[in-house]
């Protein structure tokens, strides 16, 4: 059984480790005591919590098959003469677009400018570190 400690878990869900905390002393987050006394998560139970976190970014997300969106800010736009790489940072996630120029200047896309990068893969390559 794989259990993740407090720390790890605000790692893995993009909060601070007193946020986890309260979850936990509030009981929406179930913890156990490890044999140190140190509180940890089944990871069972934090998947299940995360899940209930995993809010839609865009309500068009029902009229779509692709069902990755990562909300985040534009943080660098580099065109050229008929293309564009647009990057964007969501959470700790660093998501790089490649489209057209013209796609760009349609969406007024800008650095600081607020996006949803929707990812529609039949590939996804998953590691465990």
């Amino acid at each position: 059984m794989t259990v993740f400690r407090i720390g790890e878990a605000a790692d893995l869900l993009g909060v601070s480790p007193d946020t986890v905390r309260r979850w936990v002393d509030g009981g929406r987050l179930p913890a156990d005591r490890a044999d140190h006394g140190h509180r940890v998560i089944e990871g069972r139970a934090l998947a299940a919590f995360a899940r209930t976190l995993a809010a839609d970014p865009d309500e068009r997300s029902s009229r779509s098959s692709a069902r990755n969106r990562l909300r985040g800010i534009v943080t660098s736009i580099a065109k050229d003469g008929v293309m564009a790489q647009v990057d964007i940072q969501a959470g700790p996630f660093r998501i790089v677009s490649l489209m057209s120029r013209e796609a760009v200047d349609e969406l007024n896309l800008e650095v600081g400018s607020l996006a949803v990068a929707v990812v529609k893969s039949t590939t996804v390559v998953v590691e465990r570190p």
